[in-house]
């Protein structure tokens, strides 16, 4: 564990603090030093949103959660080697997992700040200092089950760490996640149900992420079906709170984002001295666009980061399927002139069929066809190409403009609650209740527009997971979802079109290697975990 990052990063906490709209909001302490800060009451709101705001910058990478997955792949040709893709001479030194572990510990050094010094601080009501108290180990618990089901046997650092310390040792996933259970009931047992203050943890947050730690820990040998049954029974108690909405457009319209399904969110604004590196999900699954006749880079449509969609993920929607047209575009409009072409503004510009076209009719067309075998397919405009997605758009951030870059403002949804009825799903299909688990996707299903009920024959694991990505796209971690279920090797080799070609994923992948700087800076204390040289 990197004794920089994780022993001295808060020395000069509160004279750099990091926010995010109202309650993380950035003040001047300049008159504040290290002797003084910690016994300042005005402070303490300031620690939490200090954790608050790693948790915003750690959710925000995504790729170790997205790439290498069933559902997202790499946006090239189906050549060539990637390793957090394709899993190909996958090192220690890889950076999108150092950084994952360097962002999730620091959301636990900023939750022990809080947890260490609050018997120090004085001045705060004890109502407070609980509910603060509880915000910190939740914040700790969540960072701790994304660390520990990426990287397995962690160090488990519970205090404020204040010399550079480099002798860490792991102990058992078992243990991390006795650790992290302790954790949440200790939020459950003082979150309250509602905050004044949008986007603060609530006891529902906590219900729900200890009903998933549950669901996870039940498939491992140190779990039980007891922690089906409990999860189950925590899945009732957060539908109470957080009733679906009516429309799964009500969900993703930007302008209702804030609605009784979500339960847990990172908040963003367009503040530039809140809103950090801003929210990237509206660049998510995005092609070079504006190449083809008839389109420019605008904000309707923006920029794309890197990351594919597999063309199992578009194939996963029944026509009926409202989720369908709400999450990607299989048309998009041009939006300027083109005379060359022959198309106008408004006119359709690129078009993915569902069912592949002939030659024939496509060559009838003045805008591009692709059909579905072709979306890695050169066609003289772009490599890849696929229908586009939407689901996170964010209109009124700009694409380009003076001294800007397209930072999204709109909230980072982390939990809802589509995502607890399908946890409670996966928990009763675990404990085989079939009838259970089908009733509750169906209530998912019935609200996007699907008619035909599901019944106990239907279930299975695999089409649990399927209806989440039809759900929860770019939502929750897939990858984690995968490998709980043992799913991640055979749906990556089947769905994932780069990883099939290498074929090198095997059963070590389903743990991610130590970063190698950390084991250096330990001086080998941490250990590497299996199957991995460097």
């Amino acid at each position: 564990m990197n004794n920089v990052r994780l022993s001295l990063i808060y020395i000069a906490l509160f004279f750099a603090l990091s926010s995010c709209e109202s309650f993380l909001e950035e003040e001047n302490r300049q008159t504040l030093t290290n002797e003084n800060a910690f016994s300042n009451s005005q402070v303490f709101d300031q620690m939490v949103a200090h954790a608050y705001a790693k948790l915003r910058t750690a959710i925000s990478f995504t790729d170790p959660d997205l790439y290498g997955t069933d559902l997202v792949t790499r946006n090239s040709p189906v050549i060539g080697v990637d390793q957090l893709n394709d899993y190909v001479n996958f090192s220690a030194t890889n950076w999108p997992v150092t950084n994952y572990w360097s962002n999730y510990f620091q959301v636990v050094t900023a939750a022990n700040v809080v947890i260490s010094r609050l018997p120090e601080i004085t001045g705060v009501a004890q109502e407070e200092s609980s509910v603060g108290l509880a915000e910190a180990k939740f914040l700790r618990a969540l960072a701790y089950f994304r660390l520990v089901e990426h990287f397995g046997d962690l160090p488990i650092v519970l205090e404020e760490i204040t010399t550079a310390t480099t002798q860490f040792t792991r102990e058992s996933e078992q243990v991390v996640y006795q650790q992290i259970l302790q954790d949440l009931d200790g939020a459950i047992s003082a979150l309250p149900e509602s905050r004044a203050e949008y986007g603060r943890a609530t006891n529902a947050a906590a219900r729900h992420l200890k009903a998933k730690v549950l669901l996870t820990r039940g498939y491992k040998d140190f779990g039980s079906s007891e922690d089906f049954s409990k999860a189950a029974e925590l899945v009732e108690a957060v539908m109470d709170h957080h009733p679906l909405e009516p429309s799964f457009s009500n969900v993703v319209d930007i302008e209702n984002q804030r609605n009784d399904e979500v339960i847990f969110a990172m908040l963003f604004g367009g503040d530039p001295q809140s809103i950090g590196t801003g929210n990237y999900r509206h660049k998510y699954f995005k092609f070079d666009y504006d190449v083809y006749p008839g389109m420019e880079r605008t904000a309707l449509y923006n920029q794309g980061l890197g990351n594919t969609l597999t063309p199992y993920y578009f194939s996963l929607y029944q026509q009926e399927d409202q989720r369908a047209q709400e999450s990607f575009r299989r048309v998009i409009y041009a939006l300027v002139d083109d005379q060359e072409a022959g198309i106008a503004k408004g006119d359709t510009a690129i078009y993915f069929p569902v069912n592949s076209w002939s030659e024939q009719d496509k060559a009838a067309k003045k805008y591009a066809v692709i059909n579905p075998d072709e979306y890695f397919t050169n066609d003289g405009y772009t490599m890849v190409h696929y229908p586009m997605f939407k689901k996170f758009d964010d209109p009124e951030v700009t694409y380009s403009a003076a001294g800007r870059e397209p930072k999204g403002e709109r909230d980072a949804v982390v939990f809802r609650s589509a995502e607890t009825l399908l946890i409670g799903a996966e928990a009763h299909y675990k404990l085989g209740e079939l009838e259970k688990a089908a009733g509750l996707l169906n209530i998912l299903r019935n609200r996007a527009g699907i008619e035909v009920p599901l019944v106990a024959g239907d279930i299975n694991l695999d089409f649990i997971l399927d209806e989440s990505a039809r759900e929860l796209m770019g939502e929750t971690s897939r990858w984690m979802d995968l490998k709980r279920t043992n799913k991640l090797v055979e749906r990556v080799l089947e769905h994932n079109p780069h990883a099939a070609l290498n074929q090198a994923i095997r059963p070590h992948h389903l743990l991610r290697p130590i970063p190698q700087s950390e084991i250096d800076l330990s001086n080998n204390s941490l250990s590497q975990n299996e199957g991995y040289l460097f």
